[in-house]
């Protein structure tokens, strides 16, 4: 009895482990299904969710294309007209203030556009670099997609058209073919979607290279337009320089341009004594205030680096045009246009402003009634009241106002008059 009943216990216990694994593996089986058909149904929605990013890529890239194509029809249509310019100074030249200003005004136009263009052809290579990134990386998920694309076709191929028709009628109930006949739906789906997902990588990637064609087009016609603007400018400086040299050597004007540049000077001087009684009033409220600001005697750094050679210095000489002796009130700096000027010492932005004169110009107050002067900028970077320190950039070399060249007139001024700069450049 011991010996029979020991055998029917262990018949009984194998019994069970076959149920356990039976049952297991089943288990195993359902759980599969179930995660392939969650995970192609995750796989359906990130499709179609790509899908639909690149196709808003896609819309926003052509619409890029069309602004840069936008731009680069108005850079085209945007030329300075040199010869219409200088054929309105015409009637200016009688009046030499008048058209110096006119023609500043026209100067300043010229490089506001130059450097408008700089700046677009700044700002379009960095688009370009982005954009042969992003075409460099659509055409790696296009091989990619490619290649996953092939491995799916092989294996549709070697199971046959008849593999899923068998996977339903397998089904063990009506249930479990429903169950089938959704995952080959959604199986199906995912292909055709793994599909329109290639497909719309493929119109990314070609609309990339549209868009990298177009910007690349764009900018080298700024380039090109950057080239003529500065022919432009140049011709337009050359024209001005002209002028002025033929105005004041024409002998009939000599009596005249004595009387014009002595009524300018003193206009000038004028202008600077107004501006300094304009700072000493507010010097004297931040004295009242405990703030006065005062110089520590330092030493000036050199307020045009670019170029050191000194084209016309401080003191009495011989005026080129007049042939006579008069006083030269501060030190030419011959430098590039462009090049910057800088603040020789720390200090307060009294005025940055145009004269016909001095043409754009500013003027520093450093304390203890000690002035400096920066004339004929092309551009100015600072503003009325603005603090600034020694070496920073105000400004940028020029030629406006009443001169015949790129340089900075540079001015010193202590307790109303003007002082030679030597002694505080040296």
């Amino acid at each position: 009895m011991r010996k029979y009943t020991s055998c029917n216990l262990c018949i009984n216990a194998g019994c069970m482990t076959n149920r356990i694994v039976k049952k297991t593996a089943v288990f195993m089986v359902v759980t599969i299904f179930v995660t392939a058909i969650f995970m192609n149904t995750r796989l359906f929605i990130s499709r179609a969710d790509n899908v639909s990013d690149l196709k808003k890529s896609i819309e926003q890239k052509q619409q890029e294309i069309k602004n840069t194509q936008n731009e680069k029809k108005q850079l085209q249509s945007g030329m300075t007209d040199v010869k219409s310019m200088i054929e309105a100074l015409e009637q200016s030249k009688k009046d030499l203030a008048s058209y110096v200003t006119q023609l500043d005004q026209n100067l300043g136009e010229v490089q506001t556009r130059i450097s408008e263009i700089k700046e677009m052809i700044t700002q379009k290579e960095a688009e370009i670099t982005q954009t042969k990134a992003e075409l460099d990386e659509a055409i790696v998920k296009e091989e990619t997609q490619y290649q996953n694309m092939k491995i799916r076709i092989k294996n549709m191929y070697e199971r046959g058209d008849n593999f899923y028709f068998e996977a339903i009628l397998n089904a063990r109930s009506f249930g479990d073919m429903l169950n089938r006949v959704d995952y080959v739906e959604k199986i199906t789906e995912s292909d055709k979607r793994m599909f329109d997902e290639f497909r719309a990588t493929r119109q990314y990637v070609e609309v990339c290279k549209a868009q990298l064609e177009s910007e690349q087009e764009l900018l080298e016609e700024a380039k090109k337009n950057v080239e003529s603007e500065e022919a432009s400018l140049k011709s337009l400086i050359t024209q001005k320089q002209a002028d002025i040299k033929a105005y004041e050597a024409d002998i009939n004007n000599r009596e005249q341009m004595l009387r014009e540049y002595e009524a300018e000077i003193a206009a000038r001087d004028a202008e600077i004594k107004e501006l300094e009684e304009i700072s000493k009033a507010l010097q004297k409220q931040l004295e009242q205030e405990n703030r006065k600001k005062t110089y520590d005697g330092g030493m000036f750094t050199w307020p045009a680096p670019s170029y050191t050679r000194i084209s016309d210095d401080y003191g009495m000489r011989m005026h080129p045009t007049l042939k006579v002796e008069k006083f030269h009130n501060g030190l030419d700096m011959a430098a590039p246009g462009g090049s910057p000027i800088l603040a020789a010492y720390d200090g307060t932005v009294v005025a940055a402003a145009y004269s016909s004169s001095m043409g754009n110009y500013i003027m520093l107050y450093h304390g203890d009634n000690l002035y400096t002067i920066y004339m004929h900028a092309s551009k100015l970077y600072v503003s009325n009241g603005a603090e600034v320190k020694k070496g920073q950039k105000i400004a940028a070399v020029g030629t406006t106002g009443r001169s015949t060249g790129n340089h900075l007139h540079f001015g010193v001024r202590l307790n109303g008059n003007y002082v030679s700069p030597w002694k505080y450049l040296k």
